[in-house]
């Protein structure tokens, strides 16, 4: 029995320095980019912030308004980009972790859906910054009272984007969590057809807790994912017609 419990116990220190590996790779990963990145910070910033200076008026500029924010804010820009650039590999990392303690079935629907979620997540990004932003912005310097500059801060416009950036990217993961539900049997797919009136209210409601308090903002978010979940639906309906056996 004692040696029973040595052998446990081995097997879950095993597991904890597999983990700590695992995680320095990740970290160590995603400093790498980030150093890469560094020189190039203000450039990445110029890029990430042309959305928003396309739509200030002419001869406007964005301000700074702390001391260090000219400095600061490309910086963490970069190391932010630094980490969505790493999220494969960090993904791989989890995947290389959980791996082994998988079934030939589970690795096979587990493995799509990390690569599906990891894409899905990227092209939320892109169409927040593509298709959202020049309109979002062209909306609200038109909405600017008269008297008042439309001069944005750089470190709130940063805040701002990347919490857009996250939402978006969030929202787009839905056909992932729908699948999900369906193949571990939470839910089928006929219930959430019939529950589909329930989804698009709800995420208009999401929608609004997560955009600026304009409608223009939250039907931008709202019916991207209302598309999403008719993919999501399709994808839950092959699965359960086709359940995938060991």
């Amino acid at each position: 029995m004692d040696q029973e419990q040595q052998q446990k116990s081995e097997t879950f220190v095993s597991h904890l320095i597999e983990l700590r590996n695992r995680l320095l790779w990740a970290v160590g990963i995603v400093l790498v980019v980030f150093l890469c990145l560094v020189p190039f910070a203000s450039e990445i910033y110029a890029w990430f912030a042309q959305p928003l200076l396309s739509a200030i008026p002419d001869g406007g500029n964005m301000i700074a308004i702390d001391p260090h924010g000219t400095f600061f804010i490309p910086f963490k820009l970069a190391f932010a980009v630094a980490f969505a650039i790493a999220i494969p590999f960090t993904l791989y990392q989890v995947w290389a972790f959980v791996a082994p303690g998988l079934y030939q079935n589970e690795k096979s629907v587990v493995l799509p859906l990390v690569v599906s979620s990891t894409l899905l997540f990227y092209l939320g990004v892109a169409f927040a910054y593509f298709v959202v932003f020049p309109l979002m912005f062209q909306f609200f310097a038109s909405m600017t009272p008269e008297g008042v500059a439309f001069t944005p801060d750089i470190a709130s416009y940063m805040s701002f984007a990347l919490s857009i950036f996250f939402a978006f990217g969030m929202a787009f993961e839905v056909p992932v969590a729908l699948v999900l539900l369906a193949r571990m049997g939470v839910v089928s797919a006929a219930s959430i057809a019939r529950n589909r009136g329930y989804f698009i209210l709800g995420s208009f409601v999401i929608a609004m807790l997560m955009t600026p308090p304009d409608p223009f903002s939250q039907v931008m978010l709202a019916l991207p994912v209302c598309l999403l979940f008719e993919v999501g639906l399709f994808f839950a309906k092959r699965i359960e017609n086709n359940p995938i056996r060991s």
